[in-house]
């Protein structure tokens, strides 16, 4: 990598609903007593959803492929645009200013994808390149941010942006089983955006600094790789996602090496990491990676703390808790930070920052 890009600036959006988990097992009749066990112990209390609309009688109708399609589009567009705005808000920049522009989701599958919607419906430059990341679920915002950093370094000055835009609620089947009844307890509807720039950078008033990206690293784990999937399901008629249950403890026995390789040859060890900002990928996740990394809780309490407020927002979920580390005010000049991801593969991302 050449010279190397900074974070520029950090947007979010939001559905304008959001419901606790009690009043989604009301909303849904649900009274299962294991399905409302998942549900309550699951260290969320509220998300924001895009519900299916009331019928007649008053219950929820059950969406087709074509509708959670359509779903994705409109709610990944408006969530995503909103999210780039107070990116570039915080940045100091306007859409035309975007030179190179990634969307990453894995909800839903556009063609042309939303780099193209957004670039006809925000009006960004006709010129600007970009990139769709497609499928490749909560790891991904890692994956896109690689991308971005590439290109940012590659052409110092020009302002590269990537866009997390996930309306998971797109993606949801309500069949009464257990399996589709932890993922629906799990996700909820998010869009994160990040800026980034490299060479010569105007210092922010008030003396914030901008991290630099330092490293990426990432490890697949082949013979998890159906541990966590999104296809088809026959008797729904409509995409499924798939959870299985081990996936903590594959992640957390991945976990040490794959920070041991990106600290390698930094001069670096993990009691120098300031700040930790996982994927909120879930309770168990997120306790398996504390103990098998030695963190605290404290460490996480960025990453719990969204997992409590959204669920689990898929890709831009660590971009979440980033956001809630730079509006902490607790980073200092110097630190050190890492970002991780975990998803499908199984693959865990990860990313070195000095701030």
């Amino acid at each position: 990598m050449g010279a190397r890009p900074r974070i520029v600036g950090v947007g979010t959006a939001v559905p304008g609903s959001s419901y606790t988990q009690e009043e989604l097992l009301d909303e849904f009749a649900v009274a299962d007593p294991r399905i409302r066990s998942v549900f309550l112990n699951s260290a969320i209390e509220r998300r924001y959803l895009t519900l299916p609309p009331e019928g007649a009688d008053g219950t929820r109708q059950l969406e087709s492929q074509g509708q959670l399609l359509k779903k994705h589009r409109l709610q990944g567009l408006d969530m995503g645009g909103r999210a780039l705005q107070a990116c570039l808000k915080e940045a100091g920049a306007d859409v035309s200013d975007v030179r190179y522009l990634v969307c990453v989701s894995s909800t839903g599958f556009l063609t042309p994808g939303f780099t193209a919607l957004m670039i006809r419906e925000m009006g960004l430059h006709p010129n600007c390149a970009r990139l769709d990341v497609v499928g490749m679920g909560c790891n991904a915002g890692l994956n896109g941010l690689t991308a971005v950093a590439g290109w940012a370094a590659a052409h110092p000055g020009d302002l590269a942006v990537m866009v997390c835009t996930e309306a998971c609620s797109a993606a949801y089947v309500f069949d009464g089983t257990m399996r589709t009844s932890v993922v629906n307890s799990l996700f909820g509807d998010g869009s994160a955006a990040v800026a980034l720039r490299a060479g010569e950078i105007p210092e922010k008033s008030g003396g914030e600094s901008l991290p630099e990206i330092m490293n990426f690293a990432s490890v697949m784990i082949p013979e998890a790789l159906d541990a966590m999937r999104f296809d088809w399901d026959d008797d729904a008629v409509k995409f499924s996602f798939f959870l299985d249950r081990d996936v903590p403890y594959v992640v957390g026995a991945h976990a040490e090496g794959v920070i041991d390789r990106l600290l390698h040859g930094s001069g670096l060890r993990r009691s120098d990491i300031a700040h930790w900002i996982v994927h909120s990928g879930g309770k168990k996740v997120i306790d398996s990676v504390r103990v098998n990394l030695g963190l605290t809780s404290h460490d996480l309490r960025h990453t719990t703390g969204v997992l409590r407020d959204y669920g689990n927002l898929s890709s831009g979920s660590f971009l979440f808790s980033y956001h809630r580390l730079r509006n902490e005010g607790v980073v200092r000049p110097g630190d050190h930070a890492v970002f991780m991801t975990m998803g499908p593969g199984s693959t865990i991302e990860t990313a070195l920052l000095r701030c």
